[in-house]
């Protein structure tokens, strides 16, 4: 039996507070999306609208409740970013780092269609988010100026919101949203340390 660390009202509430402010976040960035300002990193977006679609339907098939509702709006927007990432983003598919990322991505997609345990799966499509991430961390820290802050840091919020609303210790269900917490904490220090300390290298848009 799984011990609860917080109760059904508890849960369900930080449940609906992660998603009312994951979708608040996306606000700015799809502001600063259409005016050109904010320019996501293709590869990062292709990764993570996959695998946010995989987590979702393992949060699903691990009969997930109050949590759910906050990894629906992270596979809802995170595929919506991709679409405008497409014309507008930064990157680029098949060269660079963008391109071992994307090498890795099919790896490990690889490794976790035999992988026949709903934890293992988890862990191996949240390790292949985290790869995708690192070349929009890079992104941030080279090119500050290229993504919306406001975005990463309320995100960040929701992510504690929504490992708050799983309600116990579940290692399946938690293993989610607190890789999610570690990414936009990720990119929110490499803005911090981009603006402080400006990159001697541009990263290639």
């Amino acid at each position: 039996m799984i011990d609860p660390y917080f109760g059904a009202d508890a849960r369900a509430f930080f449940g609906v507070v992660a998603a009312v402010v994951s979708c608040i976040a996306y606000l700015p960035y799809l502001r600063d999306l259409t005016a050109g300002t904010t320019k996501p990193q293709r590869s990062s977006w292709l990764v993570w609208t996959v695998l946010s679609s995989i987590s979702f339907a393992s949060q699903v098939a691990e009969g997930a409740s109050a949590s759910l509702l906050y990894a629906g709006i992270q596979c809802a927007g995170t595929a919506f970013i991709f679409a405008f990432a497409i014309r507008r983003g930064a990157g680029h598919f098949f060269r660079g780092a963008d391109a071992v990322v994307l090498g890795a991505a099919a790896c490990g997609l690889f490794a976790w269609y035999f992988t026949d345990s709903a934890v293992w799966a988890l862990c191996i499509s949240c390790g292949i988010s985290l790869a995708g991430g690192t070349v929009t961390v890079a992104k941030a820290y080279a090119r500050p100026e290229t993504e919306t802050q406001s975005f990463w840091t309320i995100s960040m919020v929701a992510a504690c919101f929504a490992v708050a609303s799983v309600g116990a210790w579940d290692v399946v269900l938690l293993i989610y949203p607190a890789y999610l917490l570690t990414l936009k904490a990720a990119v929110v220090l490499a803005l911090y340390l981009g603006r402080r300390h400006p990159a001697p290298a541009v990263v290639a848009a």
